[in-house]
């Protein structure tokens, strides 16, 4: 509820009934030397009307800059209705099923969730969910080398292409586990990959080998020939896939050497940026592979009457049946990112999806075509990409970012932390939600930056 209704007449009466005379009694058994007598530095409280207006103005702090920024996460148009109903009460306060007789609605849409993922990853059964991309990319290397039962290297193959990010939370998440991240070299003129890197693992024992497409770079991978020379040596591939671009590109269980891992972030399907969370992690595996997927599986069976129903199912895996024995430590389903994400699927559906992505791809050639045409700006990579380009600069890209920033424009992601060998490189990003005007904006202030740069 969005306030506290109960009057002071009413606490009295509920205090009366369990037979105390104060809230404070409710605490008596703390003992006083470890209580909190004062909260220092907390104002005091607010009223509704005054709450509001000091939310209002934080928020007017944030602006509203234009953004292209990508990265991993991605600023869509997400229609009004997938909140609307995200949030109503029975959706927006459902939590955990454990009781399948009292939870038939938060299983169908979590099943509903499921099925909407394996059809878009092309895989046979999907879960519902992980925390992230990046630890559920982590999660996926964990089970691929529980699949891979013959090798025992614990040695992965990820391209330098990964997101950084992802490769950061799977060192620290693996790591522990003695699992090695060793980097594939991408290259330099087309952005890809390439099968060569593969070479000198040629006949060493590989645990898996990880392939994200789009890269992060934006760049489309040759994963049928990636993935056909792990198939071959019976290495198990783990996809990292964005949602939106399975609405275009072959799927994961139809490359040459189908997947057997899927995962990805599932923020782009109807949840917001806000700030970096929180977002929901997706994953889909092979039949066969189902008992080593970590998070929760729900299945739809029929009860005694024939009437269909829906349980978690193969709950052995979770922490909250069996700890010691735990697959992962992954044991609490997101609910309200993956109600939003099955409203915003539903609503799309395959055609409306297939229009987002095709405009986020359209959108991002006009942008790089545009911004190509400044001095001083090229593309960095010949091979095709989705909705992200790396751009190469004549300079360092830090200060024209920040030259931009002072104009509320957000032009995207300084490459350098992440790969100083492309020098001064620059990521960016167009999904649908920008128009020819939006990338005039930016091209205008861009070359305006670049001139003032120059002068200074």
């Amino acid at each position: 509820m969005a306030f506290i209704p109960h009057t002071p007449q009413d606490v009295a009466e509920m205090l009366a009934e369990i037979g105390v005379e104060s809230i404070e009694q409710l605490f008596d058994e703390i003992p006083s030397a470890i209580r909190v007598a004062d909260l220092p530095g907390i104002p005091d409280a607010l009223n509704e009307m005054e709450i509001g207006k000091l939310m209002t103005q934080r928020a007017s702090c944030d602006g509203q800059p234009l953004s292209f920024l990508g990265a991993g996460a991605y600023e869509h148009h997400i229609p009004a209705a997938v909140w609307a109903i995200a949030t109503r009460g029975e959706y927006y306060s459902a939590y955990t099923p454990y009781q399948a007789e009292a939870s038939q609605g938060t299983l169908q849409t979590i099943y509903e969730f499921q099925t909407m993922i394996a059809s878009l990853t092309g895989m046979a059964v999907a879960n519902a969910s992980l925390y992230d991309g990046a630890s559920a990319f982590a999660e996926a290397l964990l089970m691929a080398v529980r699949i891979h039962r013959k090798s025992s290297s614990l040695r992965v193959l990820v391209p330098r292409a990964v997101h950084p990010h992802y490769r950061a939370a799977a060192r620290s998440i693996t790591g522990h586990q003695g699992i090695r991240l060793e980097e594939l070299a991408y290259d330099q003129l087309s952005g890809r990959t390439p099968v060569e890197a593969l070479a000198a693992f040629e006949r060493e024992d590989i645990a898996a080998l990880a392939i994200q497409q789009p890269n992060f770079f934006g760049v489309l991978e040759d994963v049928d020939a990636l993935s056909d020379w792990a198939r071959r040596r019976a290495i198990p591939v783990v996809a990292v896939v964005n949602p939106t671009s399975l609405a275009l590109l072959k799927p994961p269980g139809a490359w040459r050497g189908p997947a057997d891992v899927v995962v990805g972030e599932g923020q782009p399907l109807g949840v917001p940026l806000s700030s970096g969370g929180p977002y929901f992690g997706f994953m889909a595996t092979r039949t066969e592979h189902v008992r080593q997927m970590p998070g929760r599986i729900v299945g739809r069976t029929l009860d005694a009457a024939g009437q269909p129903g829906f349980t978690l199912t193969l709950q052995a895996r979770e922490q909250h049946i069996r700890r010691g024995r735990a697959t992962s430590n992954i044991c609490t389903n997101q609910g309200l990112m993956v109600t939003a994400a099955t409203v915003y699927l539903s609503l799309m559906g395959a055609r409306g999806l297939e229009r987002v992505a095709a405009a986020c791809h359209a959108r991002t050639r006009e942008l790089v075509s545009t911004l190509s045409r400044i001095p001083g700006v090229r593309s960095a990579f010949s091979a095709a990409h989705f909705h992200e380009c790396v751009l190469q600069l004549d300079r360092p890209v830090a200060p024209v970012l920040e030259q931009l920033a002072q104009r509320d424009i957000l032009a995207g992601l300084d490459l350098s932390p992440h790969y100083p060998e492309l020098a001064h490189a620059l990521l960016v990003c167009a999904t649908e939600t920008k128009t020819s005007a939006d990338i005039r904006t930016l091209a205008s202030a861009v070359r305006e930056a670049l001139t003032a740069e120059a002068a200074a």
